[in-house]
């Protein structure tokens, strides 16, 4: 019997598709003016409607960002690059402010991507706080207002909220600062607190060149019913189902896997641009947000968008009649799907393809470079030009102050760049170690009578004071403590009178030199009568001299602590230098995860 029921099933799912094909054989897919206000609205030509301010921000906040990482020019959150692109060189740009209707700050925040390409939104918020500290302190026209006469791209997955997780974005709630601004988002869902009132809802980025490259011949026939190609569970976050895409995803593959109307896969094949335009309806379900790229490529190949994403607020909702062009279907009529689709009339399938054959309508979903009239930028300054002219309530009164600055997670308010900064500093401090080391050296050097031709001998033990408790007490015995004192650029002063006896130490094998005879007064040639070590080895030694201080023990004692002092003074500066690195990557680190 289910055989049967199966056989019946697929005859059915043939003369559907064969019908469908046979009207677009005899029709040749003519296409159909939006009538009403949407088709006009589609067709709006904004310039003379509005003038855009585009502040002149430091690269950081966007040219440098997307050269450390191009993938952000391809990505599904690119309109942020390509928006600024298009105003620089758009007839709607003012280089006055005074004249300006709308200010634009360009910062690419989505552009922080994985290897895998998914992009981190975690430094977002301090990004866009800093990007606004900037232009209210370097420009009057953010505090007149505090951003109700400024608009800025968001294409995150929950907009401004900046996190891709439902539940965090919704806990964080959108970015303090960004209360009063108009915001131009992909993400739209009614009664959602990530999509403030009044913002534009745009398409998600879709490559147009790349599109483009996959087009078939119109009148090839649509022999697939109903196609999808994704993912119905994300086994990484949500194995059961029953949370990502609330739950419809899972509910096509479990219901319509076997069905012969559905051709539905985890796939991605090279030729899926071509199915979709064999396609008669294109599955577009929600995932982890309501949203998805596979909106822009329905409507661009002509595949009827099934649209199951509850509350959902679509791109360009004033101008583009989806419910006219789109099929509209509850999260919890998924199981019914297969009924739902194959109810709808051929006359009204036909009518929407007609619709979606409209070149307004295609180009209204994609950013081209460069920019083409009635295409998604001009879509988005429509939207501007008709919120305009704008309220008195968007100008503050003198002293007047509604914005938080210090609202928001913790994590948000920390500098934005700032693990860069510390690291300069921890590195130019190590640096800077080493100047004392060479003044004292010049202190500690042998003295003029020495040989002009040898190298002068670095003090690599003058790291610390001999005060410190740091190194040994041999080190500290190593170190003159008068030669600690800055050194004073005074002229020579000369007595008659003859030197102080002062000892010596050999610096490779410990012997110390405290004869009558001055250690100044001894010839060039003398070397260490121990070890053979010439003059310049040698090095003050302040504390008093033992008899027994020469002796064999003694010496090979203090030999052995010489040669440990010297060791760490020799790894001590790259230690610091590993120290800082550690600490730039952990800063960095706990940047991303929080």
């Amino acid at each position: 019997m289910g055989v049967l029921k199966l056989v019946l099933l697929g005859l059915l799912c043939s003369s559907l598709v064969s019908e469908i094909a046979a009207w677009g054989r005899r029709r040749t897919q003519p296409t159909e003016r939006i009538s009403g206000s949407a088709g006009d609205v589609l067709e709006d030509d904004p310039v003379g409607r509005l003038k855009v301010f585009v502040y002149e921000l430091p690269s950081k906040y966007n040219k440098k960002i997307l050269q450390k990482d191009p993938r952000c020019l391809t990505h599904m959150f690119a309109a942020e690059i390509f928006m600024h692109r298009f105003l620089l060189s758009s007839p709607v740009r003012t280089l006055n402010p005074e004249e300006a209707d709308w200010f634009y700050t360009p910062v690419y925040t989505t552009c922080d991507l994985t290897p895998n390409g998914l992009p981190l939104p975690f430094k977002s918020p301090r990004m866009m706080r800093s990007a606004i500290q900037l232009i209210s302190s370097n420009w009057p026209y953010w505090n007149r207002t505090e951003g109700a006469d400024h608009f800025f791209v968001v294409p995150h997955d929950f907009g401004a909220c900046f996190h891709y997780q439902e539940e965090k974005a919704i806990e964080r709630g959108i970015l303090s600062l960004l209360q009063r601004a108009t915001l131009v988002q992909t993400f739209g869902q009614r009664n959602h607190v990530c999509l403030k009132e009044g913002s534009i809802t745009i398409p998600p980025y879709a490559p147009p060149q790349k599109m483009q490259t996959h087009l078939i011949p119109e009148k090839t026939p649509r022999s697939i019913f109903v196609y999808f190609r994704g993912l119905f569970y994300d086994v990484g976050n949500d194995p059961e189902g029953g949370y990502y895409a609330r739950g419809a995803r899972a509910a096509v593959w479990e219901n319509f896997k076997d069905n012969p109307l559905f051709d539905i896969s985890t796939e991605h094949p090279t030729t899926y641009y071509e199915d979709m335009q064999r396609a008669v309806f294109c599955l577009c379900p929600l995932g982890w947000a309501p949203w998805s790229p596979r909106l822009v490529e329905a409507v661009i190949f002509g595949c009827i968008p099934v649209i199951i994403a509850d509350d959902i607020v679509l791109p360009f909702a004033d101008a583009i009649p989806w419910e006219e062009i789109g099929v509209f279907v509850d999260e919890k009529d998924v199981p019914n799907l297969d009924t739902i689709l194959t109810s709808i009339p051929l006359d009204l399938i036909l009518r929407k393809q007609r619709l979606l054959a409209n070149p307004s309508m295609k180009q209204a979903m994609l950013f081209p470079y460069p920019a083409q009239p009635r295409d998604a930028f001009h879509q988005v300054l429509n939207g501007l030009a008709r919120k305009l002219p704008h309220d008195s309530s968007v100008f503050l009164k003198p002293g007047e102050k509604i914005l938080n600055w210090t609202a928001g997670p913790v994590g948000d308010l920390k500098p934005w760049k700032l693990g860069l900064i510390i690291i300069i500093i921890i590195i130019m401090m190590a640096l800077q170690i080493q100047t004392p080391i060479t003044a004292k050296a010049s202190v500690l050097a042998p003295p003029p009578n020495s040989n002009a031709g040898l190298r002068r001998p670095s003090n690599r033990f003058a790291l610390k004071s001999s005060s410190s408790s740091f190194f040994s007490s041999s080190l500290n015995l190593l170190l003159n403590a008068s030669s600690l004192r800055p050194l004073v650029s005074a002229s020579p002063r000369f007595s008659m009178r003859v030197a102080s006896k002062q000892a010596y130490i050999c610096r490779d094998c410990g012997y110390i030199y405290n004869e009558r005879t001055p250690f100044e007064k001894l010839p060039d040639k003398y070397f260490c009568p121990v070890c053979g070590a010439p003059k310049r080895r040698f090095r003050s030694y302040q504390p008093s001299v033992a008899k027994n201080d020469n002796d064999k023990d003694v010496r090979k004692a203090r030999k052995a602590q010489i040669q440990r002092d010297e060791a760490i003074g020799k790894a001590l500066p790259i230690a610091i230098v590993v120290g800082a690195a550690a600490l730039g990557g952990l800063y960095f680190y706990l940047n991303n995860i929080f």
